[in-house]
């Protein structure tokens, strides 16, 4: 590739990124002088990235050309043909609730450096961000996997905050995620709102189907994950792809979002749009929110855990490397060509694999029915219906701990100044019992002693008077706003009761600090083996846990004080019960309602144990009557786009387009050879007892993708193509068999 116009003096014969993105041009650029014994140059690098554009820039220019050749040029075609098993239609399905599964996450990885002048002071002596140096470069990457800057700032609202003032929840499950703000940090609008001065683009912000195809990215700028980027996303796949069942970790919160907008609330409603908590981050949120919004009861959902995002950073994140210091347009063309790549060559790879694995674990979880027929005899529940309705009074009892009755409370602040007043008279007949000293004559040396202590008690006398006066009041109140007439004393039943409830209140906060408290816990020991986890965030991460191991054992011991106060005592938790929680849901059954539910079946291990089983089996039959669509779905996409580009290609040959027909035939190539090994894990897992999916070639739906009036022509049974009698042209046999050689080597 030469990197210049007309009398170039270098040309570029190698080229290897893709499969390595941490490799920057400069260790490229050093490693090709390596190999041809020469010493590097500073000026190689900068030729090296423009023959890599022009490289990139021919392949878009050419791929563009296939796509019009092919008819394939239609706005938002890839987008509607990202995922064969998701979106390649055909005939005679049988509709399924939420068709379509994604997920959409932010990540901070991708950040690109802001090139500005030396920081500069006002008048008042404040540091002033210096100006922009960035270099103007007004190229735009081809493709439509981003959305545009301007299509993402349409969906930002300044009065957000207002109008989420003004929305009043209309049932009960649109406050179900209170609470799961506090855990999650891209739910903090102090946080999550603020510009970064270092950096221009912050991260990425993309979503994938459940098969892990990309559908579509944006940029975020200047910011953490705002809602807009999200808002823009949904709109849009809605728009294109219709109905959407939309995995997000903060699900629960951004389906209100989504609910309230004003131009977004219609669309979403008229599309059945539903926002979902992934199965990993679904952990951090209380029960209740689980309940509504977690995968695993949620109707339709099969067993797919909406993590995808985080699979794709795991591996995008090698790409930081190289785009920190990029231009915006390098850094756009880097993403997007990785995105490409990924698809293809990594996602299309790997396609069949998921869907074998996918069907694998659903018929393991259907082997455990009876194992779980043996649970219900035991504990003599006769249907499985029963645990339907033990989800009903447990998501009932979680709502009864939301708010505290009003009168409650009065009663229970009543009662802490009733014990205050008392405290407060007692005080005060102390210090009204105490005498005042004999003061000597005034000459005496003992005078001033006497006379400053018997300001002190006078002092005190007054304080205590006043501060009974203030208790006495607030008393008083309560009781006109209570309607209570005799005042309560330590041997009446109200008192009593009072004070078991603040007994309750007080394990409940202590039962929150504990909760809270392992959340952090939990979260920090996921980072400790996440990969690319550098040692010192290893040791940073190691000294935080043990700080926070005390933290957690003293308010284990708080938390198990007041639960010995409760009447009758709670049974006290030990230190191995909290590190061994799997579910921080887990915390929400101790909590203690207005009701007693520790004889409640739901309540018991084995109980629940049984009621989570019964729903993984439920979503087990939902992910195989989801993967008997998709595998015919994928079977008959292998075999419609080969018969398409062999018609093409023929017909790009006969027109005198030898070198398009050549580039279909490396399209077409590029994933045909995956198709074998597709086909050879799709037929072993047929073999497999209960497989029920079909494995013959099913008739493509007109608007699923490839145009079915174009395609190759099929024999009367619908499988293979037919022969039209007619010899093959010499040099396409030539070229189809170097093409098959080449593959081979």
């Amino acid at each position: 590739m030469p990197v210049a116009a007309h009398f170039p003096s270098v040309v570029i014969t190698v080229l290897l990124q893709l499969r390595c993105p941490r490799l920057g041009i400069q260790p490229f650029v050093r490693a090709l002088c390596d190999v041809h014994g020469i010493a590097p140059r500073p000026y190689l690098a900068t030729q090296f990235s423009v023959a890599f554009d022009i490289y990139l820039a021919i392949r878009a220019r050419v791929h563009t050309r296939v796509q019009v050749a092919l008819g394939r040029n239609t706005p938002n075609w890839r987008l509607r043909n990202a995922c064969p098993a998701c979106l390649y239609k055909l005939e005679g399905e049988a509709p399924i609730p939420l068709p379509l599964l994604a997920t959409i996450d932010g990540n901070n990885s991708l950040k690109r450096f802001w090139r500005r002048e030396r920081e500069e002071f006002d008048a008042d002596g404040k540091s002033v961000p210096g100006a922009s140096k960035e270099r103007l470069d007004n190229r735009v990457v081809p493709g439509d996997y981003y959305l545009p800057r301007i299509e993402v700032d349409k969906w930002s609202k300044e009065g957000l905050e207002d109008l989420m003032r003004g929305f009043v929840p209309g049932s009960e499950v649109e406050d179900e995620g209170e609470g799961c703000t506090e855990r999650r940090q891209n739910m903090r609008e102090d946080t999550t709102a603020r510009a970064y001065g270092m950096y221009d683009e912050t991260g990425i912000f993309p979503a994938l189907c459940r098969h892990g195809f990309v559908l579509v990215v944006v940029d975020m700028v200047k910011s953490g994950e705002l809602a807009k980027y999200g808002f823009a996303i949904t709109a849009h796949l809605i728009h294109v792809l219709g109905e959407l069942g939309l995995g997000y970790d903060i699900g629960c919160k951004f389906g209100k979002m989504v609910q309230m907008h004003p131009a977004l609330s219609k669309l979403a409603a008229d599309n059945n749009f539903r926002a979902l908590v992934g199965a990993f981050h679904g952990h951090a949120h209380n029960r209740r929110c689980q309940l509504s919004n977690l995968a695993t009861y949620v109707s339709g959902m099969g067993l797919e855990d909406l993590e995808g995002c985080e699979s794709f950073f795991s591996k995008s994140n090698a790409l930081a490397a190289t785009t920190r210091y990029a231009t915006a347009f390098h850094r756009q063309q880097a993403i997007t060509t990785y995105m490409k790549h990924a698809d293809t060559a990594d996602a299309y790879q790997g396609l069949s694999v998921l869907l074998a694995n996918k069907y694998r674990r659903a018929l393991k979880i259907k082997g455990t029915l009876p194992l779980l027929r043996e649970t219900m005899a035991s504990m003599g529940v006769e249907t499985r219906s029963v645990f339907e309705t033990w989800l009903q009074k447990e998501r009932a009892y979680l709502a009864s701990l939301t708010k505290e009755p009003t009168q409650e409370t009065l009663q229970m602040e009543y009662y802490q100044k009733l014990v205050n007043l008392c405290d407060h008279e007692t005080r005060l007949n102390a210090i009204r019992g105490v005498e005042a000293p004999f003061i000597p004559a005034p000459q005496d040396t003992t005078y001033a002693e006497a006379a400053a202590q018997t300001r002190r008690i006078e002092t005190q006398r007054r304080h205590a008077e006043e501060v009974h006066a203030k208790t006495l009041a607030a008393v008083q109140d309560l009781e006109i706003r209570l309607g209570i007439e005799p005042r309560w004393t330590p041997e009446d039943r109200e008192w009593v009761e009072t004070a078991a409830m603040l007994r309750n209140r007080r394990y409940q906060r202590a039962l929150d600090e504990l909760e809270g408290l392992v959340v952090a816990r939990m979260f920090e020991l996921s980072k400790v083996n996440m990969s690319d986890t550098g040692y010192k965030l290893r040791k940073h991460i190691a000294k935080a846990l043990q700080a926070r191991s005390k933290g957690v054992k003293s308010a284990l011991d708080t938390y198990n004080a007041a639960a010995a106060a409760l009447s009758p005592p709670r049974t006290p938790l030990t230190w191995d019960q909290i590190v061994n929680y799997a579910f921080l849901s887990d915390f929400d059954l101790l909590r203690e309602g207005r009701e007693d539910i520790r004889s409640e079946p739901w309540a018991q291990p084995g109980g629940r144990s049984a009621m989570d089983q019964h729903y993984k089996l439920l979503r087990a039959d939902e992910e195989i009557a989801r993967l008997n669509l998709e595998i015919p779905r994928l079977v008959t996409y292998m075999a419609d786009e080969e018969a398409f580009l062999i018609h093409h290609e023929r017909r790009l040959r006969e027109e005198g387009s030898a070198g398009l027909a050549h580039q279909v035939a490396l399209q077409r190539m590029e994933r045909g050879r995956f198709n074998a090994l597709h086909m050879d894990r799709l037929v072993k897992l047929s073999k497999e007892p209960g497989f029920t999916a079909s494995l013959l070639r099913g008739v493509g739906m007109s608007d699923a993708g490839l145009p079915q009036d174009t395609a190759a022509p099929r024999d009367e049974e619908g499988g293979e193509e037919v022969d039209d009698g007619g010899d093959e042209d010499v040099d396409a046999v030539a070229d189809t068999l170097e093409h098959i050689l080449r593959v081979t080597a």
